[in-house]
């Protein structure tokens, strides 16, 4: 009977002692998130400009 009982505290203490990982605990990295600021030429104002000097120029030499 003392066998049986001791038998059972070292496996209660042996299923215990391994019941964690020794691996390092997985960090996710913060999501970060950048706001893009419009760009202060106007850039897209030149291909409007460019087609409307191309139909006045086609106007003008008729």
């Amino acid at each position: 009977m003392k066998k049986l009982v001791l038998a059972a505290a070292m496996t209660a203490a042996a299923s215990t002692a391994f019941a964690g990982n020794l691996s390092e605990p997985v960090v996710e990295a913060p999501v970060i998130v950048e706001e893009t600021q419009a760009s202060s030429s106007s850039a897209g104002i030149w291909i409007p400009l460019l087609l409307l000097a191309i139909v006045a120029a086609v106007v003008a030499a008729d």
